[in-house]
């Protein structure tokens, strides 16, 4: 069975930390590079960070040195650790193999609000 269960969203005020978890079935996450996205009203979906079998991650310019991901492979989940969170940081992240499509499975996400 497929499944993508995304956790550990809430509302912070800038600054803050948040630590994102989520849980893969082992056909999406077993051998694959996962990765978190997240979709902001009126945008389209971003990458935010993606982490291979092996431990090798890749994060854009826009969260680079605030975010961390990484991966528990007995357990088919992957983090995300949420730093210095601006308000720009605002949207549903969801998490799913890497480069996967709008056409593909996707969790419901889960929501993360910056504001003061």
């Amino acid at each position: 069975q497929v499944q993508l269960v995304e956790s550990g969203g809430g509302s912070v005020q800038p600054g803050g930390s948040l630590r994102l978890s989520c849980a893969a079935s082992g056909s999406i996450f077993s051998g694959n590079v996962m990765a978190w996205y997240r979709q902001a009203p009126g945008k389209q979906r971003e990458t935010v960070a993606a982490i291979t079998g092996g431990g090798s991650t890749y994060y854009p310019n826009s969260v680079k040195g605030r975010f961390t991901i990484s991966r528990d492979n007995a357990k088919n989940t992957v983090y995300l650790q949420m730093n210095s969170l601006k308000p720009e940081d605002t949207a549903v992240y969801y998490c799913n193999r890497g480069g996967a499509h709008n056409g593909d499975y996707w969790g419901q996400g889960t929501q993360v609000t910056v504001s003061s």
